[in-house]
């Protein structure tokens, strides 16, 4: 997800977005560890979008 589409999101699409980026990142880890997760750097375009939204976040509570 890029940055630009991140912003045209309103608050509550940034909560769900967040919420749902967190539990994709619980099954690529659990994937993971039971040795099932075919693309390993899929955890770290997730962990990536999550910076990316909290980041967001926090540039939208400083601005208020």
């Amino acid at each position: 997800m890029k940055a630009k589409d991140i912003k045209n999101l309103n608050e509550e699409e940034l909560d769900k977005k967040l919420k749902e980026l967190k539990s994709e990142l619980f099954n690529l880890r659990f994937r993971h560890a039971s040795g099932q997760l075919e693309n390993p750097l899929s955890i770290n375009l997730v962990k990536k979008d999550i910076a990316r939204v909290n980041t967001e976040i926090r540039a939208r509570q400083l601005k208020a």
